[in-house]
């Protein structure tokens, strides 16, 4: 293993970052035992919409740790020679993010020791009961999956361990999208498309994390990503940017073609108040249509800072598609007697609503600083850092190969 040298500087910017990323993460503890303390009384949330933002930050990492491994999976399973040594760092990645995203929908739940009581009487019958299984064996498979692209007597067994991380991985985060497409409660979710959908979700944000990590140890250690490369990760960026924007446009014709959801259609698309402007404005706008074009315009891309960019918006696109699709799914009421008028004390027929406090704003901060304490250590102490070889990169055609 390459022992890395540091200087002053760089020492001194690793203990300032392990400071701001422990900072945040105490924060959003604090912030969870308030909540823990008070009830959730303390939260936005209420009887209406129970899932909150804090869900909204943990189920965006718990389905971009899974597409965050495709980088590896497309080396080890798909044999492309240029994603090979980004695979350390895509596993490293994937088991941070899945451990951020349960740090926030555990403490989010309140009496996270309870866990124990699920984890140990795992009710097969429910999608929640799954995770139980699935987020365990996550951990198992990519940890293995990590010895045996770091330690040269276990090489042998990549392929078949990646292979399986890939499978295990696709079973996960189908069972995230069938918690929602198995409710018939809401009017938003019970929809066979949305195990797909989460799925392609988790390769763009996955990819775009994954980018991000990449271009900060890069400009850590004073290095440059070799064109070509730079041009396939892009390149794949794009492809699952608008992928996802494909199964988003047919979730919502297939929605509009049933009249019984056209009124939720209308909802979120048209008179749903921050929901349309969140979907059109944060989703189609800047997460969808200005990535692709930063992505593929010739005079833009290969400009410094242009797949940063474009990976930073496709952030910020998955967490307001996520926002509007959980919290207005929620708002909306639900039809439960179709063609009749339905009146009572009880907010039926009524549009929920629901403001963030700051305990869940900190609590969800609190998730994202726990994963990046975890990755500023990870890729400080372990040689997680993509080294390519450059001479085998002159020619871009043998770079793919």
């Amino acid at each position: 293993m390459k022992i890395e040298q540091y200087t002053p500087a760089e020492e001194r910017l690793f203990y300032i970052l392990l400071a701001f990323g422990g900072l945040v993460s105490v924060i959003g503890l604090g912030a969870a035992y308030y909540m823990e303390h008070f009830g959730h009384v303390v939260s936005g949330m209420t009887n209406q919409v129970f899932w909150g933002l804090p869900h909204v930050f943990g189920i965006f990492l718990i389905v971009a740790a899974s597409g965050v491994l495709n980088v590896a999976s497309i080396g080890s399973v798909f044999g492309k020679k240029v994603y090979k040594p980004r695979a350390p760092l895509s596993g490293l990645l994937a088991i941070i993010m899945l451990a951020a995203g349960l740090f926030i929908i555990m403490l989010d739940l309140g009496r996270a020791d309870r866990v124990l009581i699920a984890a140990t009487h795992v009710n097969l019958t429910s999608v929640f009961g799954w995770n139980m299984i699935f987020y365990p064996v996550f951990f198992g498979v990519v940890g293995l999956y990590l010895w045996t692209l770091m330690d040269r007597r276990m090489h042998g067994y990549s392929k078949a361990v990646g292979v399986s991380a890939f499978i295990w991985r696709l079973a996960m985060t189908t069972g995230t999208g069938s918690i929602f497409g198995f409710v018939v409660a809401r009017q938003a979710y019970q929809s066979a498309i949305l195990a797909p959908m989460f799925i392609i979700m988790s390769f763009a944000w996955g990819l775009a994390v994954f980018l991000l990590v990449q271009r900060s140890m890069y400009a850590w250690n004073n290095m440059e990503l070799h064109p070509s490369v730079r041009q396939r990760l892009k390149n794949l960026l794009a492809i699952f940017i608008a992928a996802v924007f494909y199964f988003v446009v047919v979730y919502h014709l297939t929605n509009i073609y049933y009249a019984k959801e056209t009124a939720f259609e209308h909802f979120i698309l048209v008179s749903g108040g921050i929901f349309p402007v969140l979907f059109w404005g944060g989703y189609i706008v800047l997460g969808t249509l200005l990535p692709l074009f930063l992505l593929y315009h010739p005079a833009i891309w290969p400009k410094s800072g242009s797949v940063c960019a474009a990976s930073i918006l496709t952030i910020i696109g998955g967490f307001c598609l996520l926002y509007v699709f959980i919290i207005g799914g929620q708002a909306f009421p639900l039809d439960m007697f179709p063609g009749m008028e339905v009146s009572s004390t009880f907010f039926d027929g009524v549009v929920g609503t629901y403001t963030p406090s700051l305990p869940e704003i900190l609590l969800s901060l609190g998730g994202l600083g726990v994963g990046f304490t975890l990755t500023v250590v990870g890729v400080r102490v372990l040689h997680f850092l993509p080294q390519d070889d450059l001479a085998k990169l002159q020619d871009a055609g043998h770079a793919f190969d």
